[in-house]
């Protein structure tokens, strides 16, 4: 292995994401060979390398999860209130982290992966990836509104103006939508601005990557030609 980040081996290792690492390193929760590791430092094969006392590694291959996430699963490690945390529900052999999330109140598609860099490359907002929606609503859908969340909407609570983004109607009540960015439930807020409540809201694409057949709780690994083409699309090589 050439000398990489401290915090990008944590991230590749499972452990957490980049920006977690940092705040475990300066928490002194890292050692490497025996020493409290500092912010910025460099690691290489053969060092030894503890987080709050437990050895780290990084894993022989990567693996890739597409999981249907049910209504009343939150996307969250941490939160003890949450009731039922998407982690410890889909019940992997192995640590798992997900790339972007979804709310507590919607369904569909959520990507799990033990690669933080990959995790990274998606969730890098300049990288315009793909997501897409199933989108029903209180009632029917007048043209000019759905006009004005293509071409981009203000939201007043987070103080952004959303990127124009694909709209197709589907039904009087029923939209399909397609986002290149994640801000915080931010299908709900702009159908809020328009005076529309969601009545549900499904995530069917990340990327490359389809629903298809899951049904609510279910997973799959991604594998083959569909995973290469994930890694590509997200700028990286597959390491497996």
């Amino acid at each position: 292995m050439e000398k990489m980040r401290l915090n990008k081996y944590l991230a590749s290792c499972g452990v957490c994401s980049r920006r977690d690492a940092d705040k475990l390193i300066e928490s002194g929760d890292v050692l490497v060979n025996g020493e409290r590791a500092q912010a910025g430092m460099k690691v290489a094969s053969g060092d030894r390398i503890e987080v709050r006392g437990k050895r780290v590694s990084l894993p022989e291959d990567k693996v890739v999860l597409a999981y249907y996430k049910p209504v009343g699963v939150v996307c969250s490690e941490r939160d003890t209130y949450a009731g039922r945390l998407v982690t410890k529900e889909i019940g992997y052999h192995r640590r798992v982290t997900y790339a972007g999330r979804l709310d507590k109140d919607s369904e569909g598609l959520l990507l799990l992966t033990d690669d933080g860099s990959l995790i990274d490359a998606m969730m890098r907002g300049r990288n315009r990836h793909e997501k897409e929606y199933i989108v029903k609503s209180d009632r029917a859908w007048e043209d000019g509104a759905i006009e004005h969340m293509r071409e981009g909407v203000y939201l007043e609570e987070l103080g952004q103006t959303t990127r124009p983004c694909e709209i197709e109607r589907l039904g009087e009540k029923t939209l399909k939508m397609v986002l290149t960015q994640g801000l915080n439930r931010q299908i709900r807020r702009m159908c809020e601005t328009q005076g529309y409540r969601v009545k549900s809201l499904k995530r069917t694409r990340v990327i490359n990557i389809w629903l298809e057949r899951l049904k609510p709780g279910e997973y799959r690994e991604v594998t083959g030609k569909e995973r290469e083409e994930l890694y590509r699309l997200c700028g990286m090589y597959d390491r497996k």
